[in-house]
């Protein structure tokens, strides 16, 4: 697998990288769309066509070090990834890794959100996505992406933003203040300060590729109108950053097209965003 942006090779070296791209081709509970296990591959393809300077925060991050690691290559029981992706990202965390989990379908979150919790008990997790995910189980596994956010809970809080798609049954699992629906973020001008309000001193960022609005991701495999936009999200993402310790975060669901590459340089853009943020300054 190539090297997440085309980094020249003294920066994506695994002993002295502060961050570590750990993808996770894992596509096996996903319910409509298929393909999401080609989205690590297709993120860090695209990846290679960023400039590498950022201009809202005046950095270039990956001077810090961005090592791109061997994939999770577990394809059996979602049980047997999740506790795969939990043994990888425990190893770098005792090392001192910033670690960003690449999907694959959203259940590849469950693992690193265990072992990231176990690191940082006063961690919190902050979600964007479309769906609630807040099944018990789903097609007969607990670990399905239907049931991330469940699993998530047993571990730390959850604060959710961008819903608009659930099962009526979700209700029950949410905690209401900590639930951001999208109809209601495009007519609340104080969104983000209210979400970062909700998130301990810790935070894990786990994105679902479907919160943005399909005009600007199509290629996942679940879309759903409404979503917000990218100035939504990176916004949010920003703040965060500036005021909760960013401690580790994870991207899924992107389910590539052979006819259309934008979604994929999104997807690899934000990735380059969120690490700029959460480095920008340290």
């Amino acid at each position: 697998m190539s090297l997440f942006g085309a980094i020249p090779p003294e920066f994506a070296d695994e002993a002295s990288a502060a961050a570590v791209v750990l993808p996770v081709p894992y596509d096996e509970t996903s319910t409509w769309l298929k393909g999401a296990d080609r989205g690590p591959q297709a993120v860090i393809a695209a990846s290679a066509n960023m400039e590498l300077y950022d201009i809202e925060t005046e950095s270039e991050v990956y001077r810090r070090g961005i090592f791109t690691a061997a994939p999770v290559d577990e394809k059996g029981s979602p049980q047997a990834m999740v506790a795969a992706v939990r043994e990888r990202v425990e190893g770098y965390l005792q090392r001192g890794k910033f670690v960003l989990t690449l999907g694959g379908e959203h259940s590849v979150s469950i693992g690193a959100i265990q072992a990231h919790a176990a690191r940082f008990p006063q961690m919190s997790v902050l979600q964007l996505d479309a769906h609630a995910d807040l099944r018990e189980e789903y097609e007969g596994s607990r670990f399905n992406h239907a049931c991330v956010m469940a699993r998530a809970q047993e571990a730390c809080s959850v604060v959710q933003v961008g819903l608009r798609s659930m099962e009526a049954g979700e209700r029950t699992r949410m905690e209401p203040q900590n639930v951001f629906w999208a109809h209601e973020i495009v007519r609340r001008p104080d969104w983000v300060e209210a979400v970062i309000a909700r998130l301990g001193p810790d935070c894990y960022v786990t994105i679902d590729l479907d919160v943005f609005d399909p005009a600007f991701m199509p290629s996942t495999g679940t879309p759903e109108p409404g979503g917000l936009s990218w100035y939504d999200i990176t916004g949010l993402l920003r703040d965060v950053c500036r005021r909760r310790r960013v401690v580790g975060a994870d991207v899924v669901e992107l389910c590539p097209s052979d006819h259309n590459k934008a979604p994929d340089f999104l997807a690899a853009k934000l990735i380059y965003k969120l690490l700029s943020y959460r480095f920008a300054g340290r």
